[in-house]
């Protein structure tokens, strides 16, 4: 049995509590948030205890850093640095900031903790199935894609104090479209040449709109489209590839579906899937690789850092 200390009670936690709860080798042993009385009433519904001080968890072997997006990388940092927990899970995006992810990363090397980024979208079965594809070769070469994220995002989501700022949000591309920005990179690998725009068009602190178009090292050049802006609310999510043996289509309200198939030689899987909520079940897929010590799953830290450096690059 593995235990683990959820460190921030607010949204995404609810995801990552009905994830751990689907996995028997897993128990919350531990919340914590600096609002007491959120933390307190997570752990009356898990039944365990609370803290409103990370620095005082020990003796779990993995902490989730649930926490807004700008304190990520400092609290994942502060776990590795004060505590004894040798794994730490960081929501997504792990750092707003390139400088910050390497920072992270050195100072979890140097206190000998292992860092595991939520990157949930490359356990999506559709998602693993084009990666399988690609790395196959059945498609032969990649010639272009066209990716679109377009969401809403409303504007109680954003009278959260933290949503839609600079300091702790970032933008569509951090908070909303990441995973998919990683999707891109697992795919087709490194970006080398990219032009974006990015607007606020709901007067936010960071873009809620962006449009770009990349160029990868092995060729292959697509669009990326993300927005908060879909009325009323999430539209869907949607990647075309286009191959010298094939073209396929994923679309839906997280890629769960196939919206066309026609790869030479290969035929439609069966894998379209129906979700309950916004996010997937992809979590579930991540702790299950926790529970089986199986690290090698998660992103590579090149990933990452690729990752972000193209929204970074974008996003500011």
């Amino acid at each position: 049995m593995k235990t683990i200390a959820l460190i921030g009670c607010g949204r995404i936690s609810k995801r990552h509590i009905e994830a751990i709860k689907d996995n028997p080798s897993l128990k919350i042993a531990i919340v914590c948030d600096i609002l007491e009385e959120r933390a307190k009433e997570t752990a009356a519904l898990l039944g365990c205890p609370y803290t409103t001080d990370f620095h005082t968890i020990k003796d779990v072997d993995v902490a989730s850093i649930l926490t807004p997006s700008g304190l990520h990388p400092r609290h994942a940092a502060e776990v590795a640095e004060s505590t004894n927990v040798p794994n730490i899970i960081v929501e997504k995006p792990i750092s707003l900031t390139l400088r910050e992810a390497y920072e992270l990363f050195d100072r979890a090397d140097k206190a000998g903790k292992r860092i595991l980024p939520v990157y949930q979208n490359r356990y999506n079965p559709l998602v693993a199935a084009i990666k399988e594809l690609i790395t196959s070769g059945k498609l032969g070469t990649i010639y272009q894609f066209i990716c679109n994220v377009l969401w809403n995002r409303n504007d109680a989501y954003y009278a959260i104090d933290w949503h839609g700022t600079q300091e702790l949000d970032g933008g569509v591309l951090y908070t909303q479209a990441s995973h998919y920005v990683d999707m891109l990179h697992f795919f087709f690998g490194e970006v080398q040449d990219y032009k974006g725009f990015g607007g606020s068009l709901r007067n936010l602190e960071t873009y809620d709109t962006v449009s770009a178009v990349c160029r990868f090292k092995n060729g292959v050049i697509g669009t990326l489209n993300a927005t908060v802006n879909a009325f009323p609310t999430n539209y869907r999510t949607e990647i075309t590839i286009l191959a010298e043996k094939g073209v396929i289509r994923l679309s839906g309200t997280n890629l769960n579906e196939i919206e066309h198939w026609t790869v030479e030689g290969v035929e439609k899987p069966n894998l379209d899937f129906s979700i309950d909520h916004q996010y997937g079940k992809g979590h579930n897929t991540l702790y299950k690789y926790v529970a089986e010590e199986r690290f090698e799953m998660f992103p590579s830290r090149d990933d990452v850092l690729s990752g972000i450096r193209l929204m970074e690059r974008l996003s500011y």
